[in-house]
């Protein structure tokens, strides 16, 4: 698995239309945590069906770069909004000038998200809170802006990027899990909710993903072959996979798609080891317990 520098964000060196390539024309995007890893590649694909964006986070001189990036690539406009989803005034600002630039809010993608290895006796008090903010509180607050401002007359789709953390109890990850099950029946509330104004909500949940910040920070150096082939469909996934995937999500094909998680891993939470007195053991040998 190749790893670059997390400052550089590349665009696809050559990538394969599964849908029209005018699926999205003349549709707007909404992207938190845009400027980097996952969230800076479903940019991209949304950007190469001829949707504009408007990607979102707190470092502007990084959000700054990728768009330039992303326009260069594609050809499409891509607004870069400095914003702090825990801030609801920047929210507020952000969407203003979304709605400026652009007039619509077709789709909001959260994918604002942070996280670190610690068993939950390690957790602070306040790095639990920190996460919950960042993930959970973040996905409500620009879930209700983008709503209130756009979406409760026009409808739209909102898709929330979770993981898999949650489902099993991830060693080494409840807070990251509880903030991402926070979001997952938050999700089905707003599908409820919003539904009668044509609004949709939908989680993806990616799992190992190949080449992100993430990956790196949470013992990706780990990966081998042996854990690769304990995955059902026998690879890591990509960042275009859960591009792609959330491409699917807002299109027209997924109509009926609401309220509920899509699952982008390959199925390896239904095979992948969950071992704490393993996981522990390593990372007491890294240092990193």
């Amino acid at each position: 698995m190749s790893q670059k520098p997390s400052h550089v964000e590349e665009c696809i060196k050559s990538y394969k239309y599964i849908f029209q390539t005018e699926l999205l024309r003349g549709k707007v995007a909404f992207i938190t945590g845009g400027g980097t890893g996952i969230c800076f590649t479903i940019a991209e694909v949304f950007m190469r069906h001829q949707c504009d964006t408007v990607i979102c986070s707190r470092k502007f001189d990084k959000l700054k770069e990728s768009a330039e990036t992303l326009s260069k690539a594609t050809g499409r406009r891509c607004v870069p909004v400095q914003m702090d989803v825990r801030n609801p005034e920047s929210i507020l600002k952000a969407a203003d000038t979304a709605l400026t630039e652009f007039g619509r809010i077709d789709y909001l993608i959260n994918g604002a998200a942070g996280n670190f290895l610690s068993p939950v006796t390690g957790l602070s008090f306040n790095a639990f809170k920190t996460v919950m903010e960042i993930d959970a509180h973040g996905t409500f607050n620009v879930s209700k802006v983008i709503y209130e401002k756009y979406m409760k007359d026009h409808g739209g789709v909102i898709v929330n990027i979770t993981a898999t953390l949650q489902v099993r109890g991830q060693v080494l990850q409840a807070h990251a899990g509880s903030a991402k099950a926070a979001i997952e029946a938050m999700t089905k509330h707003m599908a409820v909710e919003w539904g009668m104004d044509g609004v949709r909500v939908v989680c993806v949940a990616p799992g190992p993903i190949e080449d992100t910040e993430g990956m790196r920070r949470l013992g990706g150096e780990n990966i081998n072959d042996s854990f690769v082939k304990g995955i059902p469909v026998q690879r890591l996934g990509t960042r275009e996979d859960i591009g792609n995937t959330v491409l699917y999500v807002v299109s027209d094909a997924a109509q009926l798609v609401t309220g509920t998680v899509i699952i982008a891993d390959g199925g390896d939470w239904l095979s992948s080891s969950n071992n704490y007195h393993q996981v522990k053991k390593l990372m007491q040998k890294k240092s990193m317990l």
